[in-house]
């Protein structure tokens, strides 16, 4: 470095410098890796896609006693790392394998591990719902955080408050502006709808997006007379000649929507929608949608719905991969990602 003989030219150098220290953290900032599981490789697709950047090399096998082997097939030291994987499928496999690709990234090295679970595995075993029963949600949240994840990005929790059973930062994704965006462009009368919740549980969900379509809401409350006794439902609200949209985070076997869709009928609507964010649709949930009421059941690739759309005509399908893909580069460039709260990204 030459030796400046001007005093007041190098204090003005130095000056500058130290003014411009964005300069000298952009050359450090390090470059993002993006890595699938084997749970849904086609969301992972479209994510790079959307960045403009190819998915990481990974080879995932078994051994021939079930065991799962993960190798990362390129250089991670120093870089930001995102793994996606969904707890769909087999749900134990596809959690063990994301915990062994975390744990892979960070004793190679990597300057920070994300892991983008689009749909959280075990939310529903949040709370003890009875004696000796165990909070599997926060068993699931420790083995993250211990693998080495130093960041969550999740898509509709079933309750908001798993985000409290980890040490390290959550961002909890909204599917709602992406819904409000299908009902708008697919319910020509949507303005004469109304937004149904299958449960309680789901009031909140319900009355925000009838707010920002600006209808009216009903619930259904499910009432046991006593135990082990078939559950009865008993409709909130007046559905009378409207088009009635069930929405709901979660379906599984499709037990409770079926029979609300029944209720809502019965109640006098004129068509019936479900929305929901993850569709799980195990055991009988297929045949059950194909003998129900349903104009259409609509469900996000939270989790693959390939097979399921094959085999039952009313499933239709939101892309959500655009706000994860979002979310991962507000997060790697370090912006707020809470536009995503209430936007879609185009």
């Amino acid at each position: 470095m030459p030796v400046l003989s001007d005093p007041v030219r190098a204090k003005s150098l130095i000056r500058a410098n130290l003014e411009r220290p964005s300069v000298h953290l952009r050359s450090r900032m390090p470059n993002i890796k993006v890595f699938s599981g084997t749970s849904h490789p086609d969301l992972a697709q479209r994510i790079v896609d959307r960045l403009g950047i190819d998915l990481g090399k990974v080879v995932t096998k078994k051994f021939s006693n079930l065991e799962t082997c993960v190798e990362i097939g390129e250089s991670v030291r120093g870089e930001d790392v995102y793994i996606v994987q969904s707890g769909s499928g087999e749900v134990n496999d596809n959690l063990m394998e994301l915990l062994i690709m975390i744990n892979a990234c960070k004793i190679a090295s990597a300057s920070r591990v994300t892991a983008v679970i689009p749909c959280f595995p075990y939310a529903r075993q949040d709370k003890k719902d009875k004696s000796r029963a165990p909070i599997s949600a926060k068993l699931v949240a420790n083995m993250l955080s211990v693998a080495g994840a130093d960041h969550i990005i999740t898509m509709d929790l079933h309750a908001s408050q798993i985000q409290g059973f980890f040490d390290i930062p959550v961002d909890n994704l909204y599917a709602e502006p992406a819904v409000l965006k299908w009902i708008k462009e697919n319910i020509p009368e949507w303005r004469n709808s109304i937004i149904v919740s299958p449960d309680a549980g789901g009031a909140k969900r319900v009355t925000s997006i009838a707010d920002r379509l600006n209808v009216e809401f009903a619930l259904i409350h499910k009432e046991r007379k006593k135990a082990n006794e078939v559950a009865a439902m008993v409709l909130v609200g007046d559905v009378k000649d409207r088009v009635a949209i069930l929405v709901d985070d979660m379906a599984d076997t499709c037990g409770t929507i079926c029979h609300a869709a029944e209720k809502l009928l019965e109640a006098g609507a004129t068509k019936v929608y479900a929305i929901l964010t993850h569709g799980i649709f195990s055991g009988p949930a297929i045949s059950r949608i194909n003998y129900a009421c349903f104009e259409a059941v609509v469900v996000t690739n939270t989790i693959p719905q390939e097979q399921h759309m094959k085999d039952c005509p009313k499933i239709q399908c939101i892309d959500v991969s655009m706000m994860f893909a979002e979310a991962v580069r507000r997060t790697h460039n370090g912006e707020s990602v809470s536009y995503l709260f209430s936007n879609v990204p185009y």
